[in-house]
């Protein structure tokens, strides 16, 4: 069945959304127009794949470096094989306004370094640490405490995996 499309394709803008997990703490921060606690990401550049997106976007808006937690698609050794990028954990349309549409894609990342040896965050708006006691206190949407949930519980199951 296809989607009923109510939109022109100028409207549609590809994003991505880094739900960074460390030691049973997620990455949010205070989003300057809507009020409320998101994680870093932001639009995909033109030319650009999604997984750097996803990179750039934690990086930019973070200073931290992070590494994908996500399974890829089929795996092999043909050296003419296409590269396998990182499966998103989601993909959702959100309505932004009338004009403006995102097709989020939404990944789980931890960071290369330790926590502790991480830069200080913080500020007003800044990206900040919180656990599961502190998301209560929080503007955050349903949608967004349902990922958060869902990047605490499973994102050291797949580390501690391999």
């Amino acid at each position: 069945m296809v989607a009923d499309v109510r939109y022109p394709p100028e409207s549609y803008h590809f994003t991505v959304a880094v739900f960074v997990v460390a030691d049973a703490h997620v990455l949010l921060h205070l989003h300057r127009r809507t009020g409320l606690w998101l994680p870093p990401g932001g639009h995909i550049d033109p030319g650009e794949l999604p997984d750097q997106a996803a990179l750039r976007e934690t990086l930019e808006e973070a200073g931290i470096e992070v590494r994908l937690v996500g399974g890829t698609g089929i795996e092999h050794e043909a050296p003419d094989a296409p590269r396998q990028l990182v499966r998103p954990e989601g993909i959702q349309l959100e309505d932004i306004s009338p004009e403006h549409q995102h097709i989020d894609l939404v990944y789980f990342a931890v960071p290369v370094t330790d926590r502790a040896g991480l830069p200080e965050l913080g500020g007003e708006g800044g990206m900040r640490w919180v656990d599961r006691a502190a998301l209560a206190e929080l503007p955050l949407t349903d949608e967004v405490a349902l990922w958060v949930e869902r990047a605490l519980t499973e994102v050291p199951q797949r580390v501690a995996a391999g």
